[in-house]
């Protein structure tokens, strides 16, 4: 019997549920800052955020927001996606990438996109062998504070 569930987190009470995991991926967040940066980016970005249930149980988690650029045109991209450390190598993040992807042809979006810090191997990994994505820039940052 297949158990896994995708659901759209909406409340704050499934938005707290799921910080234990997205915690894993932004290990620099505190439970209040976590909550309001998801909550002012939902009001202001049209972020979106899904876990995946397995058992009511949650076991990754995506946020992604539509935009528009020149380069990508009318696109989703994925700002967080982690699968619970003691639940990897089971399809999960493949079946919550998918669901992006269904939810991206669904509202008329052409390309999905995002990027992964240097040092996740294994992600990039997944990402290109298993997700069939292309490896098309490198993304630069300058702190400024």
């Amino acid at each position: 019997m297949n158990t896994l569930i995708v659901k759209e987190l909406k409340t704050q009470e499934e938005i707290l549920h799921a910080f234990p995991v997205m915690k894993q991926l932004r290990t620099h967040l505190n439970e209040v800052t976590y909550l309001d940066l998801v909550k002012e980016a939902q009001e202001k970005e049209d972020y979106h955020m899904f876990a995946l249930y397995d058992n009511g149980e949650i076991v990754a988690v995506v946020g992604f927001q539509p935009m528009i650029t020149l380069y990508y045109g009318k696109y989703l991209w994925v700002c967080d996606l982690v699968t619970d450390s003691t639940k990897r190598s089971k399809g999960h993040g493949e079946k919550l990438l998918s669901h992006v992807h269904e939810w991206a042809k669904a509202n008329h979006y052409e390309t999905v996109a995002l990027s992964s810090g240097l040092q996740r191997t294994e992600a990039h990994r997944f990402y290109e062998e298993k997700m069939n994505y292309d490896k098309a820039s490198f993304v630069f940052k300058k702190s400024l504070i």
